[in-house]
Parts: C-alpha cells; sequence; structure tokens
C-alpha cells in the first residue's frame, strides 16, 4: 500500500480527522496514523511502551494498531526527522473540536458579536495542553491547512478539521509558540491554491511580509479602571477631537540617522502628554487596522483585528490606550467597514468564491479606490465586522469608531454611472443591506459598550443619520457636518472684497445645524491632494492668513457641534499634509505659530469650562443670531446659551482686514462681560491692542437688545464674551 495517501500527500484532504489520530478497529485495538512528510521514523509512546510505526507512503503516511481501545488511549509521538534529529511532540489529530456549535451557528447566522473569542489564532490550553487553536471560516474550500514557520509552509503537515455547515475550520496545534508567522493554504474548488492571511488575525508581520503572527494572551495590566467605569456619555458634554496619523505626527532619529516612526509606547509619552495639555478631550487615530499600504493611511485595511506593527505590538497600543486614560483622554479609531483591497493575501476571493465581497462588480467593486465593497447581506461578514467593531473598543478600552465612507455603504449608484449599478429589490438607489447592517453595528454598540461614541463620517443629506433605529435613523452618535466644512472653508478661501456678496456661505448652516448630532471636522481631507494647508487656503499676506486661521478655528470652537481638528491646524503649518514625514515643529520658534497654538489650548479651555459652549450643541435653543445679516460690514455675530440659561456666550466675528473701532454689539443682559478670547491679542500671535479683561454693558439699544458693550474690533478677528446671570425659563 506503498500509494496510500488520502489526499493527504497534495494537502487536499478535506476530512483529515477521517484519516489522521486515533481510530478504534475493535472494541480493544486502536489504529494510528499520522502524516509528517519530514519524517524518517515515528514511534508512539504510550504510558509503558514506545511502538514504532511503519511507513505506509513515500509522501510521509505512517500508521501502527495498538492493543489499546480507543477510550482509554493516551500518547504522545517520537519523531525523527530526515537529519536524525529526534523530538517529542502531541500528535494535533488526538484532539477533540474547540469551538463550540452555539458560537458556530450564531456566526452562521449572522448574529455573532465576538467572533474573536474562536476564529483567528487563539493562545489556550485544550485536554490540558498549551498550544494555539487555529480557525478560519472558507465554506466554499476544498481543504484548509495552516501554514507557517513551525512546519516550513509545507501545506502536507496540518490539514484543519471542517467544522460542516458553517463553513469553519479549525485546527488546535499544540505547544506552538508565539509569535510564529503563519497563513491559511486555501485549495479552492476550483483546483487553486492560496496562501492567506489570517482575516481574524491579532497581528500581522510588518509589509511588505504578509504573514499573520500568533499572539500571546495579553499581559497588560490595565489602570484605567475609574475611566472605563465613569458615565455613558452625553450629547450635552464637550468633545474636542484631536485627528492625529501616527506615523507622521513626530519622528525619532534611530542610529543611523533616519527619521523613524515613534512606537506606541513612545507615543504615549509625547502625544498623550501634549494633547492633554492643549485641552482635547479625545484622540482619533487615523486607522492603525493593519494595511498593506502605507500610502492608504490605513484606510485599506486588511487586520480587522490587528493593530498594525508599523508601532509596535498588540499590548504596547493597550499600554498607548491606557496612558491616555490617565491623562484624561479618550481614545476613537477610524474604522473602515466600507471596502478592502485586493491583495492576494488578503479577503479578496478569499476561498476561490466572492466571499466577503458582492460577486457582482457593479456592487461589489469600488470604482474609484480600486477596493472590493463587503457583502453586508451575508450573514457571516455582518458577524464578523460587528465582532472587529466590538474587539476594538473591549479589548483595546477604545471610548468610540469614526466610521468611515459611510456614503459609499447607503447609495449603490455611489460614484457610478448609469449602467453601472444594480438597484435594490424597489428599485431604487439605497443599499438596504448596508442599511441593515449599520443598524445592527451601532444598536450591538451601544447595547454592548454604552459609553462608545459612534460617528459617522457621511458626506449626503442622507436624513436620520443620528436619529435611533427605533425612528428609522442609523443610530450614530455623531455625523460629520462636511457641509459646513465646505462652506466655511469656501467662504474663507474668497478675497475678503467679495465676501459680502456670500454672506450667506456662513449662515446657511445654521438652517439645519440641528436636524443632526453633528461634529465638525477640519479633518486630513481638507490638507492632502492638492488642497493646501488650512492657513494656505487663504488670501493675503501670511500675517493675514495667520489671522484668519485663527478666526477659523474660534468660529469652529463655538458654532453648535462638537468639534474635530487634524494635527498641524493647532500650529499653523504652512505645508500640505506628507504622511511621510512629520510635523513642521520648527514653526514653534516663531510667536506667530507659537500663539496659534497658545490659541487652541485656550479655545480648548473655554469649550470644556463654558457649559453655553457645549450644552446646547444638538438644540436649537442653545443657540441665537445676534447679528446675522451684516454682510456689508462683513461681520457676524451670534450667541450661546446653557441648558438653564444662566450662562451666555456671545462671539463676534470681523470677517474682514478693516478694524471697526467703537464696534458696538447687543447683549441679552446687564452684566460685566468678561473678554474670553481675543483672536487678535499677542498671546495668540496677533498684533491687537488688548480689550481689556471685561466689558460693562450699557443701557444702550442694538438690533432690539436693552443693552450693548462698545469696543474695537480688530481685523479677521473673533472675541468671545462671556457673563453669568441667573437661571431663567428662556433667555428674553
Amino acid at each position: 500500500m506503498t500509494d496510500l495517501s488520502f489526499g493527504l500527500d497534495g494537502a487536499r484532504c478535506g476530512d483529515p480527522f477521517g484519516v489522521l489520530g486515533a481510530h478504534a478497529v475493535d472494541e480493544q485495538r486502536t489504529r494510528l496514523r499520522v502524516y509528517r512528510p519530514d519524517a524518517e521514523s515515528i514511534a508512539v509512546l504510550l504510558e509503558d511502551e514506545s511502538v514504532a510505526m511503519e511507513r505506509r507512503s513515500d509522501s510521509g503516511l505512517f500508521e501502527v494498531v495498538v492493543d489499546r481501545s480507543i477510550d482509554q488511549l493516551s500518547y504522545r509521538l517520537e519523531v525523527v526527522d530526515h537529519r536524525g534529529s529526534r523530538r517529542r511532540v502531541e500528535d494535533p489529530y488526538r484532539f477533540l473540536p474547540v469551538i463550540s456549535q452555539e458560537h458556530l451557528d450564531r456566526f452562521h447566522c449572522g448574529i455573532e458579536l465576538r467572533a474573536w473569542l474562536f476564529l483567528g489564532a487563539r493562545a489556550m490550553a485544550h485536554q490540558g495542553v498549551e498550544g494555539y487553536c487555529f480557525a478560519v471560516w472558507a465554506p466554499n474550500a476544498v481543504a484548509v491547512s495552516v501554514v507557517g514557520d513551525f512546519n516550513h509552509f509545507d501545506p502536507r503537515v496540518h490539514p484543519m478539521r471542517n467544522r460542516g455547515e458553517s463553513g469553519v475550520w479549525e485546527l488546535f496545534l499544540p505547544h506552538c509558540p508565539a509569535g510564529a508567522c503563519y497563513k491559511y493554504s486555501v485549495l479552492t474548488g476550483g483546483g487553486r491554491r492560496e496562501e492567506r492571511a489570517d482575516p481574524c488575525g491579532r497581528a500581522m508581520e510588518m509589509r511588505p511580509r504578509s504573514a499573520s503572527v500568533t499572539v500571546a494572551g495579553s499581559t497588560h495590566r490595565w489602570s484605567d479602571e475609574e475611566w472605563m467605569q465613569s458615565e455613558a456619555r452625553e450629547d450635552g458634554e464637550s468633545l474636542s477631537i484631536y485627528e492625529v496619523h501616527l506615523g507622521s505626527w513626530r519622528r525619532k532619529d534611530d542610529p543611523g540617522g533616519f527619521r523613524r516612526w515613534m512606537t506606541y509606547r513612545e507615543l504615549a509619552e509625547e502625544l498623550v502628554p501634549y494633547a492633554a495639555d492643549l485641552g482635547f478631550t479625545h484622540l482619533e487615530l487615523m486607522p492603525i487596522t493593519e494595511h498593506p499600504f502605507d500610502g492608504s493611511w490605513g484606510y485599506q485595511t486588511l487586520g480587522y483585528f490587528a493593530p498594525t506593527s508599523r508601532y509596535g505590538s498588540p499590548d504596547d497600543f493597550r499600554a498607548f490606550v491606557d496612558a491616555a486614560h490617565r491623562a484624561g483622554l479618550g481614545v476613537i479609531l477610524d474604522w473602515v467597514p466600507a471596502h478592502f483591497p485586493r491583495d492576494s493575501h488578503g479577503l479578496a476571493n478569499f476561498d476561490g468564491t466572492h466571499l466577503y465581497e458582492h460577486a457582482d462588480p457593479r456592487r461589489g467593486a469600488h470604482p474609484d479606490w480600486g477596493t472590493l465593497v463587503f457583502n453586508y447581506a451575508r450573514n457571516e461578514v455582518r458577524s464578523f465586522l460587528v465582532s472587529s467593531a466590538l474587539y476594538w473598543l473591549e479589548e483595546f478600552h477604545l471610548d468610540g469608531l469614526r466610521v468611515d465612507a459611510v456614503a459609499s455603504m447607503l447609495y449603490l449608484d455611489y460614484s457610478r454611472a448609469p449602467g453601472q449599478w444594480l438597484p435594490n429589490e424597489y428599485g431604487g438607489r439605497e443599499n438596504l443591506d448596508a442599511i441593515a447592517f449599520l443598524r445592527f453595528l451601532n444598536d450591538a454598540v451601544h447595547e454592548q459598550c454604552p459609553r462608545a461614541w459612534m460617528i459617522a463620517e457621511e458626506s449626503t443629506a442622507w436624513p436620520g443619520v443620528s436619529r435611533p433605529t427605533s425612528q428609522g435613523g442609523l443610530c450614530f452618535d455623531l455625523k460629520w457636518n462636511m457641509g459646513w466644512m465646505n462652506d466655511s472653508l469656501r467662504y474663507f478661501e474668497r478675497d475678503p472684497l467679495y465676501r459680502r456678496h456670500h454672506h450667506q456661505e456662513l449662515t446657511f448652516s445654521l438652517l439645519y445645524a440641528f436636524h443632526e448630532r453633528f461634529l465638525l471636522p477640519l479633518s486630513h481631507d481638507e490638507v492632502v491632494h492638492g488642497k493646501a494647508a488650512l492657513v494656505a487656503k487663504f488670501p493675503g499676506y501670511d500675517a493675514d492668513r495667520l489671522s484668519t486661521l485663527r478666526m477659523v478655528l474660534a468660529y469652529m470652537w463655538t458654532h453648535p457641534g462638537k468639534k474635530l481638528l487634524f494635527m498641524g491646524g493647532e500650529l499653523g503649518q504652512w505645508s500640505e499634509w506628507n504622511h511621510d514625514a512629520e510635523l513642521e515643529w520648527h514653526l514653534l520658534d516663531a510667536p506667530q505659530h507659537r500663539g496659534m497654538q497658545s490659541l487652541v489650548r485656550r479655545l480648548n479651555e473655554v469649550y470644556r469650562q463654558r457649559p453655553s459652549l457645549h450644552e446646547g450643541d444638538f438644540v436649537a435653543e442653545g443657540f441665537e443670531w445676534i447679528d446675522a445679516n451684516d454682510a456689508d460690514r462683513g461681520t457676524l455675530s451670534y450667541l450661546r446659551w446653557s441648558a438653564d440659561w444662566s450662562e451666555a456666550t456671545c462671539v463676534v466675528l470681523n470677517l474682514t482686514p478693516v478694524g471697526r473701532p467703537g464696534y458696538r454689539l447687543g447683549v441679552p443682559f446687564e452684566a460685566e462681560w468678561s473678554v474670553l478670547v481675543d483672536s487678535a491679542s499677542e498671546a495668540f500671535g496677533g498684533t491687537g491692542t488688548p480689550l481689556g479683561p471685561q466689558l460693562p454693558a450699557q443701557a444702550a439699544e442694538v438690533g432690539g437688545r436693552p443693552y450693548s458693550v462698545v469696543f474695537d474690533l480688530p481685523p479677521l478677528s473673533a472675541i468671545l464674551l462671556g457673563a453669568h446671570r441667573g437661571p431663567r425659563s428662556c433667555p428674553s
């Protein structure tokens, strides 16, 4: 029987446990089979004897019948390889299945929330033996093997067990070490053999290498108990986000003199205190989910459960989040469930079929990004993605997810010409499967992690993005206000001479500001690909541009909605963002740029300390125009109220480079109005004359208000005034 192979020699065996391991011959005898292509000889080590196995095929199949009943059999193997090296090992094919049928059923039905507990490579003890359980979903594969540096990436050595209708393949490998590189060798129905990284792998090699890496159980000891036990987040709290690309925030000199990336632990020591000192409430990380191409900035993700190894290990990332929480900073992750790249080691055509993506390119291929679109109708894909979201929130204590490219998920015709897309079952352009997925995702996150913010980067007028699912919405906590961002930047990019004709570009946002729970973004998307840095967008001399940026930042921090600023904006950086370099830190040698940084610090301080600037972000009662129609003089003024009407913050913007001496501003009540922020002051890099700490209200009517204050309004500036009175039921 020298040709006996059962398909093992071609790694084509779809039922290795039906062939290998222990099988009863009768009540007293058991047949053992072992397939080891690297073995010269193998002996079975029983409790009291060693029994040599017979080679049954040239490719490495060994067999022996022992006089033991199968229910009393306990054994190990002694393997001698072709070099004469002798090792004692466990037989992977003597172990029972690991994954419960309940988990498999929930995954198959699309309701599993924590697939990482059984998929991927898990360190565990099974039947008293330490090792790793490998598990992967590949329902259309003929056979799957786990290959790695522990078996010379030979797909013949460790074929996996097929768990039936679930489509999951699993194998427990005893004594597999942490830090081992591995992939899945998938034999497709078409006869092709593909090596794939683990979709649920916890770590991956540094690009350009592409294997997954086994990770030991976490040894990090969290010290953020107080933070994690804090109350659930509320609409009325302050939220000021510093958006960061970790690889280009700041770099370090390596021994060769090159500027290298900082590690997660180095960033914990430098980025965390920096953002905390500036008064931000949260960091938002551009995707650190593992990705093969630096130039995608992480938005073409393959490792949906793997922090990128560019900056360290999973425990290193835990240490970063822990440090942020101890410093009073939340951490939000950009997360990309909209699409994935076509890399041959990734999710595309995973088991020889369109498993994760739609088969029809009119739904499954993204025309702009050259990527593939998830098939949200597939139950297992839904389980996979929701599990990824909860994995980051639970395993790494993250405080929220910013879901990327939501608009591309919602519309079947997104960026597609007529004839290039398929309508839904009712003939419409709405992606009903994606809508159902987003609702399921957000409901699951809110139930399991009520502290987490779910934020939609959604650029259209889709209704109800931040409305509960019970009211027909998508149930996000926040939606990016792209309209405010586009209108504002377009306005401030104009020559001041012509701004009076476009005044409505600044006032229009208040017509819809309370239709959703909005976040105001000045994000990385606005300072790359030829769009210019923020300060470089504006007209005029450098001093005018810096003054305009200070005014724009004050405008954002006082407009209804939560706040997001991309790194470098606080420096007044002149160059576009470059992911291959660090920020222009040398600018801080100049007082104008140090002043810009000081202004951001002061705006955050005022924003967090004053309820009037954050409690009413989502309700119309928290905002009131003072003068929305002063286009001719180029000023804009408005009022923010606290929830109990006891505190007011007045804001006035001078949108022109012409100062307004003796400017009279109507205020809602008699008080000494404190000057909270004067963006033109020397402290913030300006050259303006200080207004003084307080301005007394005078009994002089302006714009229907019985009281007013008078001051010299500097050119291209923002002035914030604040005062208190007793609680009232209404502002009048």
